[in-house]
């Protein structure tokens, strides 16, 4: 049966990579990680692009979109279940990088640390220009991520130089304390667990 994955965007280099690789056979539709700053507006979004995608693809869909990213209540559940599509069993984006199931839980249970993959990093960066043509200034906008001990970077693309250069441009105040290369295993690993579910 035709696969049509249905993605955030910020997990969009990982999911073309695995296409390109021979490694993930399906479809690919992918909705503006930049919605994610207003829950209504990403439902609203994502729920046309579903009803969408629906109506003119005769197969499977899956939704990778994490449990939480709609909020703490089980709304993208819902929203999957009311639209008769499979969700991936992940948190979120860094759930999924690194291969669902709460891992994200695992890997930073103190909740202090800040995960970024390639997606996330163009999000942040998207996001700052945003608020300093809004006015925010740099120093207001290290302040953003004040509560925060430092930064792990996941390097899933195999592109760790360049992301290291852009966060080092991105100026968050951060220190980057970890690279791991965790590669595009565990978004497959996700994708195709909800494949085989639905």
């Amino acid at each position: 049966m035709s696969v049509c994955v249905v993605s955030c965007s910020v997990l969009k280099g990982e999911l073309l990579q695995l296409r390109a690789e021979g490694k993930l056979d399906a479809e690919l539709v992918f909705v503006s990680k930049n919605f994610h700053v207003d829950y209504a507006q990403l439902e609203s979004n994502l729920r046309r692009m579903l009803e969408h995608t629906k109506r003119r693809f005769n197969g499977r869909i899956v939704l990778v979109y994490g449990e939480l990213c709609l909020g703490q209540s089980g709304e993208m559940e819902q929203l999957a279940r009311e639209l008769g599509v499979v969700r991936v069993n992940a948190l979120n984006c860094i759930d999924c990088q690194l291969g669902g199931r709460g891992r994200a839980l695992e890997a930073d249970p103190e909740q202090d640390l800040m995960f970024m993959g390639p997606g996330m990093v163009e999000f942040f960066a998207d996001m700052k220009r945003n608020l300093l043509q809004q006015g925010m200034d740099e120093t207001a906008f290290r302040e953003l991520f004040s509560g925060i001990k430092g930064l792990v970077l996941l390097d899933t693309c195999g592109n760790k130089a360049k992301l290291l250069e852009d966060l080092s441009a991105l100026g968050m105040g951060l220190e980057v304390i970890e690279v791991r290369e965790v590669g595009l295993g565990g978004v497959l690993r996700v994708v195709l667990d909800a494949i085989e579910r639905g």
